[in-house]
This record gives structure tokens, sequence and C-alpha cells, in this order.
């Protein structure tokens, strides 16, 4: 990793920027620093950022868990739900009154949401899932299921 030659008060302010949402080119103009410096610096801001998140998605999920999956892409329209082409699929796991997780996946089916549910849930808890047949394998798995 290559030297840090910001000083302590832009890195501050940069820091401000990026949680505010700031673009890396607003804020470099705002404290004189090389637009590329700043562009550095928020990725590294967000690399630091997806380490401790996927430090933190290694804890297990118990208790009562909602599990579902959604389809995502903004840039065209068109069939909507499991049969749609070109979407993206978004599985997320929900503890009632707790965290979250995600994770995009290439494909919706049984084989792909399975390990991710027996990676993520601790077994004997309560998962919710909607009534879509891939979800019935739950049913002869260690967890209670309710459709």
């Amino acid at each position: 990793m290559r030297k840090n030659r910001l000083s302590p008060y832009k890195q501050g302010r940069l820091l401000e920027h990026f949680v505010a949402g700031t673009t890396a080119r607003t804020a470099a103009i705002l404290y004189g620093v090389n637009r590329k410096t700043a562009v550095f610096y928020y990725h590294r801001l967000r690399e630091v950022i997806a380490y401790e998140l996927e430090a933190e998605s290694l804890v297990m999920f118990g208790g009562e868990i909602e599990v579902d999956e959604s389809y995502f892409d903004g840039q065209r329209k068109g069939k909507r739900g499991r049969g749609a082409a070109g979407k993206v699929p978004v599985f997320g796991l929900l503890k009632r009154k707790g965290k979250v997780y995600t994770k995009v996946n290439p494909d919706a089916s049984r084989t792909t949401l399975l390990p991710i549910i027996e990676q993520k849930v601790t077994p004997d808890s309560i998962v919710y899932t909607d009534c879509w047949r891939g979800h019935n394998a739950l049913d002869l798995s260690d967890f209670k299921h309710f459709a």
C-alpha cells in the first residue's frame, strides 16, 4: 500500500463528503486535492467498508428469520418475477428485529439458495418464506419452516 500524503484535515473533510454522498470530483475541488487522489481515497474507503461487511457476514442468524429473493435491473422494463430475463437476482435473510444479509446470485434456484440458508441460519431456527416451490426443501431440513 502506498503512503498517504494527505493531511489529517483533508482526510477528515474527504471522509465527511464521502459519508454525505458528495462525488469525489466535487470534494477534490472543495479541498484543493487532485481529482485522482480523491477518487483513490474514496475507493479505499469502499474497500474498507466491503472488508468489514464481509467479516461481519460470517455471523450466523438464529431465531426468527425471513428469507426471500428479488430481481433488480434499472435498465430495462419487461417481464417480472422469476422468469425475468436479464434481471439480477438478489437473495436476502432478515432476522426479525435484527440484521440483514444480502447476496447477489447468478440465479434463484433451490441448489443455489439452500446452501446459503444452511450456512447462515442456525439449526432449529424458524424460517419464514413465500410459497415458492424451491423453498419446500426447508421442510426436510433442520429448520422450522413456515410458508
